[in-house]
């Protein structure tokens, strides 16, 4: 390893952490809480590129110099201008190589102790994918299971507001889940991205402690989950809420207010079912959000679309699902999902220490 360059098990030892890859490369995924402070943007990188295909190394080399040059001075007088003397950053770019060595020369020449990420980016990536599956492998698991509209979502609320350790995978992947998941004005990260917030927040348990996790599908949307995370929930304990359908049809009109207040961009959700249910059962639910009947179209796709898929893949899925507890909700109302996430939080050292648990953690 260069004198300059640190190991990513270091990433927490710094003030910042400077990503100088291009903008593009930064969408993608990061390390979290990066800041974007690129040595070359994308056009850029296309024009040095360019030139060494058609000229040859030195030219592009001596064009990207400059250029280089000119974004890290700019940087210089920007991004850390008011930066203090003792300020300490971490510098990386894709394999730690010639853009974070160059930002990072700079940097040091100037008199902050700014270091290098060893291996850049790559590097980062690997530890996301073998530390996710070590903390997997390390944490008790509790999958709140539950018809669609039975409150899964309100009681990881719950739970996180009485101070529970909640993985929201949802919440995480922007998308509700199910084809009407969608969060209008959300865009989906990238896959990438997704399973660094998954390991950036996996790796802020607590590991004598349980961790809630809403039962899903190997997708949320058009992100995949990681495999150690989907294989761990799937052979979690369980417990699953159980209320009428009449207060789940309150509770999915509650959660999806923004369907409700623009019927327009619900049918091409539901067109989309088509080749599923057919055109005659599609066009009746298009006639209901055209008629505003909200309650019969929801009672509906619970009763002819969800529930059915729902019974179908929890059974298969979820080994646990047999021996789940159950938890009535009765009314659905935040105090009622308050009261059940203190109930399941005075009830973690029984559940955590049984004898199925305890043979869990040690297989």
């Amino acid at each position: 390893m260069n004198q300059d360059a640190v190991n990513v098990a270091q990433l927490e030892e710094f003030d910042e952490i400077v990503d100088v890859r291009s903008p593009s490369e930064y969408e993608l995924d990061r390390v979290p809480g990066a800041i974007n402070c690129p040595v070359l943007f994308d056009d850029e990188r296309v024009r040095v590129g360019t030139i060494h295909a058609h000229e040859s190394s030195f030219a592009a080399k001596k064009v990207g110099a400059a250029l280089v040059a000119r974004n890290i001075a700019r940087h210089l007088e920007d991004a850390f201008a008011d930066k203090p003397r003792r300020w300490r950053p971490l510098i990386y770019c894709w394999r730690g190589g010639q853009r974070s060595a160059s930002m990072t020369s700079v940097l040091r020449q100037t008199g902050w102790d700014a270091r290098r990420l060893e291996g850049g980016y790559k590097a980062f990536r690997r530890h996301v994918i073998t530390d996710t599956d070590h903390l997997v492998a390390r944490l008790s698991f509790n999958v709140v299971c539950g018809l669609t509209g039975s409150g899964k979502s309100a009681l990881l609320r719950a739970l996180e507001d009485e101070n529970a350790q909640v993985l929201d995978l949802e919440r995480i992947a922007e998308h509700r889940g199910s084809v009407l998941g969608a969060i209008p004005g959300s865009a989906q990260p990238r896959q990438k991205m997704f399973e660094s917030r998954v390991w950036q927040t996996l790796k802020r348990f607590d590991l004598s402690r349980c961790v809630y996790v809403e039962a899903e599908s190997r997708r949320i949307g058009d992100l995949r989950l990681p495999e150690s995370v989907m294989d761990a929930m799937r052979a979690s304990p369980c417990v699953t809420l159980q209320t009428t359908t009449a207060v789940r049809v309150q509770l999915l009109l509650r959660e999806y207010r923004h369907l409700v207040s623009n019927p327009a961009g619900l049918t091409p959700r539901l067109d989309a079912l088509v080749w599923l249910h057919g055109r005659r059962r599609v066009a009746r639910w298009n006639a209901l959000v055209s008629a505003n009947d909200w309650e019969s179209l929801v009672r509906e796709l619970l009763e002819q679309h969800y529930d059915p898929a729902y019974r179908k893949s929890s059974t298969t899925n979820y080994a646990e699902m047999p021996r789940a507890t159950a938890l009535k909700v009765t009314e659905g109302s935040p105090d009622e999902f308050v009261a059940l996430a203190q109930c399941l939080i005075a009830d973690e050292p029984a559940r955590r220490n049984s004898p199925d648990a305890r043979a869990r953690n040690v297989a």
